[in-house]
Protein backbone atom coordinates (compact mmCIF):
# COMPACT_ATOMS: atom_id res chain seq x y z
CA UNK A 1 0.00 0.00 0.00
CA UNK A 2 1.32 3.16 -1.10
CA UNK A 3 3.37 5.00 -3.38
CA UNK A 4 4.40 7.91 -5.53
CA UNK A 5 2.82 9.15 -8.61
CA UNK A 6 4.12 12.32 -10.09
CA UNK A 7 2.25 12.57 -13.32
CA UNK A 8 -1.48 14.06 -12.99
CA UNK A 9 -3.58 11.94 -15.84
CA UNK A 10 -6.17 14.59 -15.97
CA UNK A 11 -5.93 18.46 -15.75
CA UNK A 12 -8.42 20.50 -13.61
CA UNK A 13 -11.81 21.28 -15.08
CA UNK A 14 -11.29 17.88 -16.97
CA UNK A 15 -14.47 15.41 -16.36
CA UNK A 16 -13.06 11.84 -15.37
CA UNK A 17 -15.38 10.18 -17.99
CA UNK A 18 -15.07 12.07 -20.86
CA UNK A 19 -11.25 11.57 -20.79
CA UNK A 20 -12.03 7.21 -20.10
CA UNK A 21 -14.44 8.08 -23.44
CA UNK A 22 -12.01 9.96 -25.63
CA UNK A 23 -9.42 7.03 -24.47
CA UNK A 24 -11.76 4.08 -24.68
CA UNK A 25 -11.45 3.76 -28.49
CA UNK A 26 -8.06 3.99 -28.73
CA UNK A 27 -7.21 1.43 -25.83
CA UNK A 28 -9.27 -1.15 -27.75
CA UNK A 29 -9.81 -3.22 -24.49
CA UNK A 30 -12.27 -5.68 -25.92
CA UNK A 31 -11.49 -8.03 -23.54
CA UNK A 32 -10.40 -10.91 -26.06
CA UNK A 33 -11.37 -14.20 -24.84
CA UNK A 34 -9.80 -17.63 -24.68
CA UNK A 35 -10.97 -21.10 -24.25
CA UNK A 36 -10.14 -22.50 -20.40
CA UNK A 37 -11.23 -25.91 -19.32
CA UNK A 38 -14.64 -27.07 -19.60
CA UNK A 39 -14.88 -24.27 -22.92
CA UNK A 40 -15.45 -21.42 -20.77
CA UNK A 41 -14.54 -18.28 -22.11
CA UNK A 42 -11.53 -16.68 -20.26
CA UNK A 43 -11.09 -12.81 -19.99
CA UNK A 44 -7.82 -10.87 -18.02
CA UNK A 45 -9.14 -7.20 -19.05
CA UNK A 46 -11.53 -5.34 -21.20
CA UNK A 47 -15.03 -5.64 -21.42
CA UNK A 48 -18.00 -8.07 -22.24
CA UNK A 49 -21.52 -8.23 -22.37
CA UNK A 50 -21.67 -8.53 -18.56
CA UNK A 51 -18.82 -7.37 -16.93
CA UNK A 52 -16.22 -4.51 -17.17
CA UNK A 53 -12.58 -4.85 -15.69
CA UNK A 54 -9.70 -2.62 -15.55
CA UNK A 55 -6.26 -2.26 -13.53
CA UNK A 56 -3.68 0.51 -13.14
CA UNK A 57 0.22 0.61 -11.86
CA UNK A 58 0.34 2.78 -8.95
CA UNK A 59 3.82 3.49 -7.95
CA UNK A 60 5.27 -0.09 -7.97
CA UNK A 61 7.85 -1.02 -10.69
CA UNK A 62 6.02 -3.58 -11.73
CA UNK A 63 1.77 -4.11 -10.87
CA UNK A 64 0.47 -6.75 -8.62
CA UNK A 65 -3.08 -6.30 -8.78
CA UNK A 66 -4.23 -9.65 -11.18
CA UNK A 67 -7.75 -10.55 -12.20
CA UNK A 68 -9.98 -12.24 -14.58
CA UNK A 69 -13.35 -13.57 -15.70
CA UNK A 70 -14.58 -16.85 -16.69
CA UNK A 71 -17.89 -17.02 -18.73
CA UNK A 72 -19.32 -20.68 -18.87
CA UNK A 73 -17.31 -21.78 -15.67
CA UNK A 74 -17.73 -25.52 -15.42
CA UNK A 75 -19.16 -25.14 -19.47
CA UNK A 76 -22.58 -24.42 -17.96
CA UNK A 77 -23.63 -21.53 -19.90
CA UNK A 78 -25.75 -19.75 -16.98
CA UNK A 79 -22.56 -19.81 -14.18
CA UNK A 80 -20.02 -16.93 -14.05
CA UNK A 81 -16.35 -16.62 -12.45
CA UNK A 82 -14.85 -13.19 -10.90
CA UNK A 83 -11.89 -12.65 -8.83
CA UNK A 84 -9.32 -9.84 -8.37
CA UNK A 85 -5.47 -10.92 -6.55
CA UNK A 86 -3.51 -8.37 -4.89
CA UNK A 87 0.18 -9.11 -4.70
CA UNK A 88 2.50 -8.08 -2.08
CA UNK A 89 6.15 -9.14 -0.83
CA UNK A 90 9.22 -9.16 -3.53
CA UNK A 91 7.01 -11.75 -5.90
CA UNK A 92 3.77 -10.90 -5.37
CA UNK A 93 2.95 -10.22 -8.72
CA UNK A 94 4.09 -13.75 -9.72
CA UNK A 95 1.88 -15.18 -6.87
CA UNK A 96 -1.02 -12.91 -8.06
CA UNK A 97 -0.97 -14.23 -11.57
CA UNK A 98 -0.09 -18.11 -10.89
CA UNK A 99 -3.23 -18.09 -8.75
CA UNK A 100 -5.10 -16.12 -10.97
CA UNK A 101 -4.12 -18.89 -13.72
CA UNK A 102 -4.34 -21.85 -11.93
CA UNK A 103 -7.21 -21.37 -8.96
CA UNK A 104 -9.97 -21.15 -11.25
CA UNK A 105 -9.25 -24.35 -13.18
CA UNK A 106 -9.02 -26.29 -9.72
CA UNK A 107 -12.20 -24.78 -8.51
CA UNK A 108 -13.69 -25.95 -11.26
CA UNK A 109 -12.68 -29.23 -11.32
CA UNK A 110 -13.51 -29.39 -7.63
CA UNK A 111 -17.36 -28.36 -8.94
CA UNK A 112 -17.26 -30.95 -11.43
CA UNK A 113 -16.31 -33.55 -8.51
CA UNK A 114 -19.06 -32.41 -5.95
CA UNK A 115 -21.58 -32.21 -8.96
CA UNK A 116 -21.04 -35.68 -10.14
CA UNK A 117 -20.95 -37.18 -6.44
CA UNK A 118 -24.37 -35.05 -5.73
CA UNK A 119 -25.86 -37.13 -8.83
CA UNK A 120 -24.15 -40.95 -8.05
CA UNK A 121 -25.88 -40.13 -4.51
CA UNK A 122 -29.29 -39.26 -5.94
CA UNK A 123 -29.08 -42.10 -8.04
CA UNK A 124 -28.30 -44.39 -5.42
CA UNK A 125 -31.38 -43.45 -3.09
CA UNK A 126 -33.71 -43.61 -6.12
CA UNK A 127 -34.32 -39.90 -6.82
CA UNK A 128 -32.35 -39.46 -10.25
CA UNK A 129 -34.49 -36.79 -11.31
CA UNK A 130 -32.78 -33.23 -10.86
CA UNK A 131 -36.31 -31.61 -9.24
CA UNK A 132 -34.24 -30.19 -6.14
CA UNK A 133 -31.98 -28.21 -8.97
CA UNK A 134 -35.30 -26.94 -10.43
CA UNK A 135 -37.13 -25.77 -7.34
CA UNK A 136 -33.60 -23.95 -6.79
CA UNK A 137 -33.37 -22.34 -10.05
CA UNK A 138 -37.18 -21.65 -9.62
CA UNK A 139 -36.54 -19.47 -6.52
CA UNK A 140 -39.16 -21.34 -4.61
CA UNK A 141 -40.82 -18.90 -1.86
CA UNK A 142 -41.59 -21.18 0.84
CA UNK A 143 -39.05 -19.98 3.56
CA UNK A 144 -38.09 -23.51 5.16
CA UNK A 145 -37.52 -25.13 1.35
CA UNK A 146 -35.62 -22.18 0.96
CA UNK A 147 -33.24 -22.00 4.16
CA UNK A 148 -32.63 -25.48 3.47
CA UNK A 149 -31.88 -25.86 0.21
CA UNK A 150 -29.46 -22.00 0.45
CA UNK A 151 -27.76 -23.99 3.30
CA UNK A 152 -27.28 -27.30 1.55
CA UNK A 153 -26.24 -25.49 -1.56
CA UNK A 154 -23.73 -22.90 0.88
CA UNK A 155 -22.34 -25.79 2.24
CA UNK A 156 -21.17 -27.72 -1.04
CA UNK A 157 -19.86 -24.72 -2.77
CA UNK A 158 -18.06 -24.00 0.46
CA UNK A 159 -16.31 -27.29 0.74
CA UNK A 160 -15.14 -26.87 -3.13
CA UNK A 161 -13.67 -23.38 -2.47
CA UNK A 162 -12.21 -24.34 0.78
CA UNK A 163 -10.33 -27.68 -1.09
CA UNK A 164 -9.37 -25.48 -4.04
CA UNK A 165 -8.12 -22.80 -1.91
CA UNK A 166 -6.04 -25.49 0.52
CA UNK A 167 -4.55 -26.79 -3.37
CA UNK A 168 -4.01 -23.59 -4.57
CA UNK A 169 -1.33 -22.91 -1.80
CA UNK A 170 -0.03 -26.56 -1.63
CA UNK A 171 1.17 -26.02 -4.82
CA UNK A 172 2.33 -22.74 -3.91
CA UNK A 173 4.86 -23.77 -1.62
CA UNK A 174 5.93 -26.70 -3.57
CA UNK A 175 6.73 -24.86 -7.14
CA UNK A 176 10.02 -23.85 -6.99
CA UNK A 177 9.59 -21.26 -10.06
CA UNK A 178 7.98 -18.82 -7.23
CA UNK A 179 9.35 -17.87 -4.25
CA UNK A 180 6.38 -17.22 -2.08
CA UNK A 181 7.95 -17.66 1.10
CA UNK A 182 7.91 -13.97 1.75
CA UNK A 183 5.28 -13.21 -0.94
CA UNK A 184 1.67 -13.66 -1.38
CA UNK A 185 -1.73 -12.29 -2.56
CA UNK A 186 -5.22 -12.03 -2.15
CA UNK A 187 -8.42 -13.32 -3.44
CA UNK A 188 -11.85 -12.20 -3.66
CA UNK A 189 -14.46 -14.30 -5.78
CA UNK A 190 -17.80 -14.79 -6.85
CA UNK A 191 -19.48 -17.38 -8.86
CA UNK A 192 -22.92 -16.15 -10.32
CA UNK A 193 -25.19 -19.13 -10.96
CA UNK A 194 -29.08 -18.06 -12.02
CA UNK A 195 -30.08 -15.94 -9.21
CA UNK A 196 -27.22 -17.56 -6.98
CA UNK A 197 -24.05 -15.55 -5.37
CA UNK A 198 -21.56 -17.33 -3.46
CA UNK A 199 -18.68 -14.99 -2.08
CA UNK A 200 -15.04 -16.21 -1.07
CA UNK A 201 -12.84 -13.99 0.07
CA UNK A 202 -9.09 -14.40 1.30
CA UNK A 203 -7.32 -11.18 2.79
CA UNK A 204 -8.78 -7.56 2.54
CA UNK A 205 -9.52 -7.11 -0.69
CA UNK A 206 -13.61 -6.35 -1.28
CA UNK A 207 -16.99 -7.41 -3.11
CA UNK A 208 -19.79 -5.27 -2.49
CA UNK A 209 -23.49 -5.41 -4.45
CA UNK A 210 -25.52 -2.26 -5.44
CA UNK A 211 -28.98 -2.89 -4.99
CA UNK A 212 -32.43 -0.56 -4.36
CA UNK A 213 -33.90 0.66 -1.69
CA UNK A 214 -37.54 1.29 -0.67
CA UNK A 215 -37.74 4.82 -2.64
CA UNK A 216 -35.70 3.02 -5.52
CA UNK A 217 -32.42 4.67 -4.43
CA UNK A 218 -28.88 3.19 -4.41
CA UNK A 219 -27.83 0.65 -1.54
CA UNK A 220 -24.55 -0.55 -1.00
CA UNK A 221 -24.26 -3.63 0.22
CA UNK A 222 -20.67 -5.18 1.32
CA UNK A 223 -20.42 -8.94 0.38
CA UNK A 224 -17.25 -9.56 2.14
CA UNK A 225 -15.21 -8.47 5.55
CA UNK A 226 -11.98 -7.08 5.12
CA UNK A 227 -9.44 -9.90 6.89
CA UNK A 228 -7.29 -7.86 8.13
CA UNK A 229 -5.33 -8.80 11.56
CA UNK A 230 -7.15 -5.98 13.93
CA UNK A 231 -10.16 -7.74 13.88
CA UNK A 232 -10.77 -9.79 16.52
CA UNK A 233 -10.96 -13.52 15.96
CA UNK A 234 -8.64 -12.88 13.31
CA UNK A 235 -6.34 -11.56 16.15
CA UNK A 236 -7.04 -14.30 18.41
CA UNK A 237 -5.98 -16.83 16.04
CA UNK A 238 -2.63 -15.23 15.08
CA UNK A 239 -1.57 -14.53 18.95
CA UNK A 240 -2.67 -18.45 19.58
CA UNK A 241 -0.30 -19.19 17.00
CA UNK A 242 2.77 -17.24 18.56
CA UNK A 243 2.79 -14.85 15.64
CA UNK A 244 2.33 -10.70 17.12
CA UNK A 245 -0.19 -8.50 15.81
CA UNK A 246 0.78 -4.84 16.14
CA UNK A 247 1.24 -1.30 13.98
CA UNK A 248 4.50 0.69 13.47
CA UNK A 249 4.23 4.27 14.91
CA UNK A 250 4.93 5.72 11.66
CA UNK A 251 1.51 4.30 10.88
CA UNK A 252 -0.50 3.66 14.02
CA UNK A 253 -3.73 2.81 11.94
CA UNK A 254 -2.57 -0.04 9.97
CA UNK A 255 -2.01 -3.38 11.84
CA UNK A 256 0.71 -5.81 10.86
CA UNK A 257 1.24 -9.36 11.48
CA UNK A 258 5.17 -10.74 12.28
CA UNK A 259 6.92 -13.44 13.35
CA UNK A 260 7.24 -14.19 17.35
CA UNK A 261 11.43 -12.78 17.35
CA UNK A 262 11.75 -11.19 14.35
CA UNK A 263 10.75 -8.09 12.67
CA UNK A 264 9.11 -9.38 9.35
CA UNK A 265 6.94 -9.54 6.95
CA UNK A 266 4.90 -6.69 9.04
CA UNK A 267 1.81 -8.44 6.60
CA UNK A 268 -1.26 -5.66 7.04
CA UNK A 269 -3.78 -9.09 6.40
CA UNK A 270 -4.70 -12.18 8.16
CA UNK A 271 -5.52 -14.49 5.40
CA UNK A 272 -3.70 -14.83 2.07
CA UNK A 273 -1.88 -17.60 -0.42
CA UNK A 274 1.67 -17.96 -0.17
CA UNK A 275 3.58 -16.00 3.07
CA UNK A 276 4.95 -19.33 4.09
CA UNK A 277 7.15 -17.52 7.01
CA UNK A 278 3.76 -16.67 8.54
CA UNK A 279 1.95 -19.85 8.08
CA UNK A 280 3.06 -21.14 11.03
CA UNK A 281 1.68 -18.06 13.29
CA UNK A 282 -1.43 -17.96 12.94
CA UNK A 283 -1.63 -17.05 8.87
CA UNK A 284 -4.47 -18.97 6.69
CA UNK A 285 -5.49 -19.89 3.16
CA UNK A 286 -9.04 -20.70 4.19
CA UNK A 287 -11.20 -18.42 2.16
CA UNK A 288 -14.47 -17.29 4.14
CA UNK A 289 -17.39 -18.45 2.21
CA UNK A 290 -21.22 -17.05 1.77
CA UNK A 291 -24.13 -16.93 0.21
CA UNK A 292 -26.81 -14.62 -1.21
CA UNK A 293 -30.17 -15.19 -3.25
CA UNK A 294 -29.97 -12.24 -5.68
CA UNK A 295 -33.94 -10.16 -6.36
CA UNK A 296 -34.76 -7.80 -9.09
CA UNK A 297 -33.86 -5.27 -6.56
CA UNK A 298 -29.72 -6.46 -7.58
CA UNK A 299 -28.11 -4.37 -9.97
CA UNK A 300 -24.27 -5.11 -9.77
CA UNK A 301 -21.34 -6.33 -8.29
CA UNK A 302 -18.09 -4.57 -7.73
CA UNK A 303 -14.58 -6.85 -6.81
CA UNK A 304 -11.67 -4.56 -6.11
CA UNK A 305 -8.01 -4.31 -4.60
CA UNK A 306 -7.53 -2.06 -1.47
CA UNK A 307 -5.84 0.65 -3.08
CA UNK A 308 -10.20 1.37 -4.23
CA UNK A 309 -11.24 0.76 -0.83
CA UNK A 310 -8.75 2.62 1.12
CA UNK A 311 -9.84 6.04 -0.82
CA UNK A 312 -13.34 6.10 -1.79
CA UNK A 313 -16.37 4.57 -0.07
CA UNK A 314 -19.12 1.87 -0.56
CA UNK A 315 -21.24 4.60 -1.37
CA UNK A 316 -19.00 6.45 -3.78
CA UNK A 317 -17.86 3.12 -5.73
CA UNK A 318 -21.41 2.18 -6.45
CA UNK A 319 -22.34 5.58 -8.06
CA UNK A 320 -19.60 6.04 -9.69
CA UNK A 321 -20.89 2.75 -11.61
CA UNK A 322 -24.43 3.27 -11.37
CA UNK A 323 -24.11 6.49 -13.35
CA UNK A 324 -21.52 5.35 -15.64
CA UNK A 325 -22.89 6.33 -19.01
CA UNK A 326 -21.33 2.85 -20.54
CA UNK A 327 -21.15 -0.15 -18.92
CA UNK A 328 -17.55 -0.76 -20.65
CA UNK A 329 -16.22 2.26 -19.04
CA UNK A 330 -17.36 1.32 -15.29
CA UNK A 331 -14.38 0.14 -13.65
CA UNK A 332 -11.55 2.08 -15.59
CA UNK A 333 -13.86 5.38 -13.91
CA UNK A 334 -13.70 3.02 -10.44
CA UNK A 335 -10.13 3.24 -10.75
CA UNK A 336 -9.45 6.95 -12.44
CA UNK A 337 -11.57 8.37 -8.64
CA UNK A 338 -9.67 5.96 -6.91
CA UNK A 339 -6.36 7.33 -7.86
CA UNK A 340 -7.70 11.15 -8.18
CA UNK A 341 -8.54 10.38 -4.41
CA UNK A 342 -5.00 9.08 -3.64
CA UNK A 343 -3.33 11.95 -5.21
CA UNK A 344 -5.90 14.31 -3.24
CA UNK A 345 -5.46 12.59 0.47
CA UNK A 346 -2.13 11.44 0.15
CA UNK A 347 -0.39 14.72 -2.29
CA UNK A 348 2.77 13.33 -3.45
CA UNK A 349 3.52 9.90 -1.88
CA UNK A 350 1.19 7.46 -2.32
CA UNK A 351 -1.13 5.37 -5.03
CA UNK A 352 -1.65 2.38 -4.83
CA UNK A 353 -2.25 -0.63 -7.28
CA UNK A 354 -6.11 -0.98 -8.24
CA UNK A 355 -7.93 -3.55 -9.73
CA UNK A 356 -12.07 -3.50 -10.70
CA UNK A 357 -14.34 -5.90 -11.72
CA UNK A 358 -17.75 -5.11 -12.30
CA UNK A 359 -20.07 -7.77 -12.85
CA UNK A 360 -23.68 -6.52 -14.05
CA UNK A 361 -27.25 -8.82 -13.00
CA UNK A 362 -29.45 -7.13 -15.77
CA UNK A 363 -29.55 -7.10 -19.39
CA UNK A 364 -29.93 -3.71 -19.61
CA UNK A 365 -28.59 -0.19 -19.23
CA UNK A 366 -28.97 0.30 -15.92
CA UNK A 367 -30.23 4.02 -15.32
CA UNK A 368 -30.79 6.59 -18.53
CA UNK A 369 -29.61 9.62 -16.33
CA UNK A 370 -26.86 11.52 -17.53
CA UNK A 371 -23.21 11.07 -15.53
CA UNK A 372 -23.47 14.71 -14.80
CA UNK A 373 -25.30 14.15 -11.24
CA UNK A 374 -22.55 12.57 -10.01
CA UNK A 375 -19.63 14.90 -11.31
CA UNK A 376 -21.62 17.72 -9.77
CA UNK A 377 -19.95 16.48 -6.59
CA UNK A 378 -17.26 13.95 -7.57
CA UNK A 379 -15.71 15.66 -10.33
CA UNK A 380 -14.14 18.03 -7.47
CA UNK A 381 -12.71 15.32 -5.03
CA UNK A 382 -12.67 17.71 -2.10
CA UNK A 383 -16.60 17.64 -2.29
CA UNK A 384 -17.13 13.94 -2.47
CA UNK A 385 -14.64 14.03 0.59
CA UNK A 386 -17.55 16.63 2.56
CA UNK A 387 -20.50 14.32 1.34
CA UNK A 388 -18.64 11.11 2.39
CA UNK A 389 -18.07 13.05 5.90
CA UNK A 390 -21.83 13.65 6.60
CA UNK A 391 -24.13 11.42 4.33
CA UNK A 392 -22.24 8.82 2.64
CA UNK A 393 -21.23 7.81 5.98
CA UNK A 394 -24.78 8.05 7.34
CA UNK A 395 -26.02 6.34 4.58
CA UNK A 396 -23.36 3.17 4.82
CA UNK A 397 -24.52 2.63 8.08
CA UNK A 398 -28.11 1.86 7.04
CA UNK A 399 -26.62 -0.71 4.25
CA UNK A 400 -26.99 -3.75 4.60
CA UNK A 401 -24.14 -6.06 5.65
CA UNK A 402 -24.09 -9.77 4.36
CA UNK A 403 -24.50 -12.90 6.90
CA UNK A 404 -20.28 -13.05 6.51
CA UNK A 405 -19.61 -9.47 7.88
CA UNK A 406 -22.00 -10.24 10.88
CA UNK A 407 -19.17 -12.73 12.12
CA UNK A 408 -16.34 -10.21 12.61
CA UNK A 409 -18.46 -7.03 13.57
CA UNK A 410 -16.27 -6.40 16.90
CA UNK A 411 -12.84 -5.75 15.63
CA UNK A 412 -10.67 -5.80 18.19
CA UNK A 413 -9.93 -2.76 20.61
CA UNK A 414 -7.35 -0.28 19.70
CA UNK A 415 -5.50 1.59 21.66
CA UNK A 416 -5.71 5.39 22.24
CA UNK A 417 -2.47 6.03 21.27
CA UNK A 418 -2.91 4.64 18.10
CA UNK A 419 -5.74 6.03 16.47
CA UNK A 420 -5.28 8.10 13.22
CA UNK A 421 -5.69 11.62 13.36
CA UNK A 422 -5.82 11.75 9.82
CA UNK A 423 -8.07 9.02 9.07
CA UNK A 424 -11.38 8.27 10.21
CA UNK A 425 -12.53 11.31 11.93
CA UNK A 426 -15.63 13.21 10.88
CA UNK A 427 -15.32 17.32 12.00
CA UNK A 428 -16.81 18.76 14.84
CA UNK A 429 -19.93 20.21 12.30
CA UNK A 430 -20.17 16.72 11.05
CA UNK A 431 -21.17 15.25 13.78
CA UNK A 432 -22.88 18.03 14.80
CA UNK A 433 -25.10 17.47 11.82
CA UNK A 434 -24.85 13.76 12.21
CA UNK A 435 -27.23 14.40 15.66
CA UNK A 436 -29.53 16.42 14.01
CA UNK A 437 -32.72 15.59 12.22
CA UNK A 438 -31.39 17.12 8.58
CA UNK A 439 -32.14 13.98 5.54
CA UNK A 440 -29.01 11.96 4.14
CA UNK A 441 -27.98 14.59 1.94
CA UNK A 442 -26.26 17.94 2.67
CA UNK A 443 -29.03 20.97 1.70
CA UNK A 444 -27.11 22.14 -0.71
CA UNK A 445 -27.66 19.04 -3.08
CA UNK A 446 -31.32 19.56 -2.52
CA UNK A 447 -32.31 22.51 -4.69
CA UNK A 448 -34.13 21.11 -7.64
CA UNK A 449 -32.38 21.85 -10.71
CA UNK A 450 -34.73 22.62 -13.17
CA UNK A 451 -36.93 25.14 -10.32
CA UNK A 452 -38.99 27.78 -12.43
CA UNK A 453 -37.87 30.35 -9.27
CA UNK A 454 -34.30 29.82 -10.05
CA UNK A 455 -34.77 30.86 -14.03
CA UNK A 456 -36.96 33.94 -14.30
CA UNK A 457 -37.22 33.32 -18.42
CA UNK A 458 -38.66 30.08 -18.04
CA UNK A 459 -41.34 31.55 -15.12
CA UNK A 460 -42.48 33.94 -17.31
CA UNK A 461 -42.57 31.44 -20.19
CA UNK A 462 -45.00 29.00 -17.95
CA UNK A 463 -46.80 32.55 -17.03
CA UNK A 464 -47.80 33.48 -20.74
CA UNK A 465 -48.62 29.78 -21.52
CA UNK A 466 -51.18 29.68 -18.63
CA UNK A 467 -52.85 32.82 -19.20
CA UNK A 468 -52.97 31.47 -23.11
CA UNK A 469 -54.51 28.22 -21.72
CA UNK A 470 -57.03 30.44 -19.89
CA UNK A 471 -58.17 32.68 -22.89
CA UNK A 472 -58.88 29.56 -24.89
CA UNK A 473 -60.98 27.87 -22.59
CA UNK A 474 -63.31 30.97 -22.00
CA UNK A 475 -63.57 31.79 -25.56
CA UNK A 476 -64.72 27.72 -26.11
CA UNK A 477 -67.22 28.00 -23.04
Amino acid sequence: MGACCSREPYGNGVDVEDAVADREQEDGEEGDAIIGDYGARVRLYGASKYTSMYTQQGRKVTNQDAMTVWEEFTGDKDMLFCGVFDGHGPYGHKVARHVRDTLPSRLSSAIKASQNNSFKRRDNEGKGDNSDEVSKNQGDEDSGDYDDSSSLLLSSWETSFIKSFKEMDEELSLDASIDSFCSGTTAVSVIKEGNNLIIANLGDSRAILCSRGPKNQLVPVQLTVDLKPNISSEAERIKNSNGRVLALDQEPEVFRVWMPDEDCPGLAMARAFGDFCLKDYGLISTPEVSYRRLTDKDEFVVLATDGVWDVLTNYEVVKIVAYARKRSMAAKLVVKYAVRAWKIKYPGCKVDDCAVICLFLKNRTLLARSFSELTQVSVNHSELEACSDVSLAKLENYSEVSRASLNHSEIAAVPRKFRSKKRGEISENAKIYLNSDENDCPPARLDKVNSSGKFPRLRNVLSRRKSTKDHEAVEAW
